[in-house]
């Protein structure tokens, strides 16, 4: 099944793991769209680097630290995605608790590796 991704942390920098996510998502055939701090464009997806409020979003896969993370919190709360994904040194035990709090189902893991394991 094919969800709508959003990808929080988006660099069209190809050293950056966001910038695989983006290819990978599309990849497997999901939708994708896009927020990071620089203006760019990721195998056709435009980063956004204002916070856009998408519909439809299923997962949220974030590619920020905690700290930038604060600035997020209520913006990710009115998306109510179904899930968000804490990548590798994303994990936050606050965001997670306001997240569960609002029903949204938080995993601590890899998106590259879920889509590669077929667990997305």
């Amino acid at each position: 099944m094919t969800k709508k991704v959003l990808v929080i942390g988006a660099s069209a920098n190809p050293d950056r793991f966001s910038f695989a996510a983006i290819h990978k998502l599309i990849q497997y055939g999901h939708g994708v769209v896009a927020i990071g701090n620089k203006d760019g464009v990721v195998n056709g997806i435009k980063i956004e680097t204002n916070k856009t409020i998408f519909t439809d979003i299923h997962t949220v896969t974030l590619y920020i630290n905690p700290n930038i993370q604060l600035g997020y919190y209520d913006y990710l709360l009115q998306l109510n995605p179904k899930r968000v994904i804490f990548n590798p040194g994303t994990y936050n035990k606050e965001l997670e608790s306001l997240l569960k709090n609002k029903g949204i189902a938080v995993i601590e893991n890899c998106t590259l590796v879920m889509l590669d394991a077929g667990s997305f």
